[in-house]
């Protein structure tokens, strides 16, 4: 074969090489695009895929696909493969974002990056409505936090009794992952609680001779008298004073608790005989626990409170939310006249 004849094979052989590559080419670039690059979730704003604990792979996959999250399942599933994403993803609360590959969802997925929680919560009555509001946003069911609460072994490990350990929730608003167990999340409110109890706080309870806990009990008492947040130092001055003086503190919001009925509006006599640790027209001191999540204002409202005489409060009798105040029973007694009249004058009964 002549020398040029042979230039002329090689040459074709690398023609045809060339064609075939760009032809292998032509068939794996969009594929590899698609596969890796190509934006792939199917929503138009942020939607949340939500992978529970212990869920299995298919149990996600089933997820992705009830809820219609990818344009393109079959490139999604097959980089899944190669990623080993059944053996590697992690449960979760995870944002899924328009324009999104499945290079970007995989490596979220393993990787575990997830979207935190926010959740606030505050002047929430019951414990039982709290554990309600969190299981709302969070992963753990409600019972699951209320057996915690209620279980003496595990909050007496915390310095806390099941009828006070609702005090250690300091109402704000936190950010935590949405998938945090119930145990997790007592833990982290039991530390915003020691951040929140610094030593400033701790010394204006020590001089008061009352506990953190004991604080927020009458906090809660306070913050169920005031409708107008400045009287909150006044009226935590006269319980405190009651409280020294060694009286019953005769707070009506407690005997609504103790009644467990809190569309009362007027406390009438057959209210103040219901028999209850809270009710503290028939008990002297605090009750065993907060009637409420008292707010912050209220709690530094004990701490900072206002020093005066006063050991009686009744409502004004113009409705405005403001209490008439005194220091002797004979006037307390003049004010609460006006208070009654007025009720009856609206016909409130009850």
């Amino acid at each position: 074969m002549s020398q040029n004849k042979k230039k002329g094979s090689f040459g074709s052989i690398i023609t045809i090489l060339i064609i075939l590559l760009i032809i292998a080419g032509a068939l794996l670039v969009p594929k590899i695009y698609r596969k890796y690059l190509k934006a792939n979730t199917n929503v138009t704003e942020k939607t949340y895929l939500y992978i529970p604990t212990k869920a299995s792979y298919q149990q996600l996959l089933d997820s992705v696909q009830k809820h219609h999250l990818l344009i393109d399942e079959e490139s999604f599933l097959s980089l899944a493969k190669d990623r080993n994403l059944d053996s590697r993803f992690k449960s979760g609360k995870y944002p899924m974002i328009k324009g999104m590959n499945n290079r970007q969802i995989l490596n979220m997925l393993i990787a575990g990056n997830q979207e935190p929680v926010t959740i606030a919560f505050r002047n929430i009555r019951l414990k039982e409505n709290f554990a309600a509001i969190a299981a709302r946003k969070l992963e753990f069911d409600s019972t699951s936090l209320i057996h915690l609460l209620d279980s003496n072994n595990f909050v007496h490990h915390y310095g806390f009794t099941t009828d006070n350990v609702y005090t250690m929730f300091i109402p704000n608003s936190y950010q935590m992952y949405w998938n945090i167990s119930a145990q997790d999340f007592f833990i982290r409110m039991n530390k915003e609680y020691q951040k929140f109890w610094n030593p400033d706080r701790l010394a204006k309870a020590k001089a008061l001779n009352l506990s953190p806990q004991e604080v927020t009990i009458l906090a809660s008492i306070v913050d169920g008298e005031a409708l107008v947040d400045k009287e909150m130092p006044i009226i935590a001055g006269l319980y405190l004073n009651r409280l020294k003086k060694g009286m019953k503190l005769e707070a009506d919001p407690t005997v609504i608790f103790a009644n467990h009925d809190f569309s009362i509006h007027r406390v009438l006599n057959k209210h103040l005989r219901k028999e209850s640790p809270y009710n503290t027209y028939l008990h002297t001191g605090l009750p065993p626990g907060p009637i409420m999540m008292p707010s912050i204002k209220a709690i530094d409202a004990i701490l900072n409170h206002e020093n005066h005489d006063y050991i009686y409060m009744c409502a004004k009798e113009d409705f405005s939310g403001y209490h008439n105040f005194s220091s002797t029973l004979a006037q307390h007694l003049i004010n609460a006249k006006k208070f009654q009249a007025a009720l009856n004058q609206r016909n409130i009964k009850k």
